[in-house]
């Protein structure tokens, strides 16, 4: 995933968090927030410690973000939103991974409709 597309530093994340809306299912929770410039969307990954050690947590980041960079095309531009991995999500395969990922995002109405 390109640098610009991801959320970094601790204003950007607090700003999703205060101003957004959230959804979650069993797997995930996302915040998001509209933003107004004409920019692709912008996200960020949070795992807590609850999930895991160092090696848990940063493979949950990297799946997750392999998995919003395929499919990337899928979701609406000009929106911040920040993804927060839960622990029933370490046991799971890739597919039901991106199952999961996919339809909490529906869920908050960040996927585009097909064409």
């Amino acid at each position: 995933m390109h640098r610009k597309l991801r959320l970094r530093n601790r204003d950007d994340f607090s700003r999703v968090y205060r101003g957004g809306k959230s959804f979650a299912n069993g797997q995930f929770v996302v915040y998001w927030s509209r933003q107004p410039a004409a920019t692709p969307f912008r996200m960020g990954i949070s795992a807590s410690k609850k999930i895991g050690n160092a090696v848990v947590r940063n493979r949950m980041r990297r799946v997750v973000k392999e998995i919003v960079r395929l499919q990337a095309d899928r979701i609406m531009p000009q929106v911040d939103f920040v993804l927060i991995v839960r622990k029933p999500a370490v046991g799971m395969k890739h597919k039901e991974l991106e199952r999961s990922l996919f339809h909490v995002l529906k869920k908050a109405g960040l996927l585009r409709p097909h064409t």
